[in-house]
């Protein structure tokens, strides 16, 4: 793809980003996660963009953190920072030795890692005066996230574009929600950004690596498949959910779970209260 054809793309996601879910805000500090890859290095690349041409002001910081994994060089990525101008700070958090100790022999460290450097983030953000954490993670992250939880946790749920934390003093947003990896990868190939390795877990969990290449097999015979479900995240319908907290519907009538396994209890029914008729349904086939 011409390079002025995709930068135009790119900050097009961004925009669209920021126009459904309200990231950006006059006078907000961002810190922007600099992993030393791709994804962020084209984040901060796109937030720049944005803010020499938003009709309001914002601030940008650019944060690397250095976990202490054998042979970890973010010499490459400071030079890159500093050719941009944008104010940065790397820390040094030995978060590997943790991760390696904590981790039981045959585990896949992702979880771990990422809870750690989650929290070491959110104290920086502090830190510096920053009120929003910029991360790095593009659509095809989030369908993934999406597919995993629905295959191997049971759960509904993928990355959301804008997440406020449990103490309800930090944000994380994410600006390349609807950006896909493929052009990520194709911008940084035309940047030539200096791409830092990952080498704690050295590759992908297998959990991760099959949906990621189950998705790749469905994409070849249907291309619009990962936007479908990205449209699939934003277009929910409780009512033809299972969820009881969503649908007031199943909280009408008493429920013999008591006395009985949850796959055998059954409602009992009542004389005094009839379901309501839900207009305009199509009942699903």
């Amino acid at each position: 793809m011409h390079p002025k054809r995709l930068e135009s793309r790119l900050l097009k996601a961004v925009v669209r980003a920021n126009r459904d879910f309200g990231l950006f805000e006059e006078g907000d500090k961002i810190l922007v996660a600099l992993s030393g890859g791709k994804d962020s290095y084209a984040l901060l690349w796109a937030l720049m963009q944005l803010q020499a041409s938003a009709p309001f002001k914002f601030e940008l910081f650019a944060y690397h953190l250095d976990q202490g994994q054998p042979g970890h060089n973010p010499a490459p990525l400071e030079e890159h920072i500093k050719t941009l101008g944008v104010p940065y700070e790397i820390e040094f958090q030995n978060t590997y030795t943790t991760v390696i100790e904590k981790t039981e022999p045959g585990k896949i460290y992702c979880s771990l890692c990422s809870r750690f450097r989650r929290a070491i983030l959110y104290k920086a953000a502090a830190r510096n005066g920053c009120n929003k954490v910029a991360l790095g993670h593009h659509r095809d992250d989030i369908i993934e996230t999406a597919l995993l939880n629905l295959f191997f946790s049971g759960q509904l749920k993928a990355m959301p574009p804008k997440l406020v934390s449990d103490a309800g003093n930090e944000m994380v947003i994410r600006p390349l929600c609807y950006a896909p990896e493929e052009e990520l990868a194709e911008f940084s190939e035309q940047q030539a950004f200096p791409i830092l390795p990952c080498n704690l877990c050295g590759s992908l969990d297998s959990q991760r690596k099959w949906v990621k290449n189950l998705l790749t097999d469905l994409t070849a015979r249907t291309p619009h498949l990962k936007g479908n479900i990205l449209h699939a995240l934003a277009n929910v319908t409780p009512s033809h959910l299972l969820d009881r907290t969503l649908n007031p519907v199943y909280t009408q009538g008493a429920y013999l779970a008591d006395d009985l396994d949850e796959e055998d209890a059954a409602p009992v029914p009542t004389k005094s209260k009839r379901l309501p008729i839900l207009q305009n349904q199509v009942s699903p086939t």
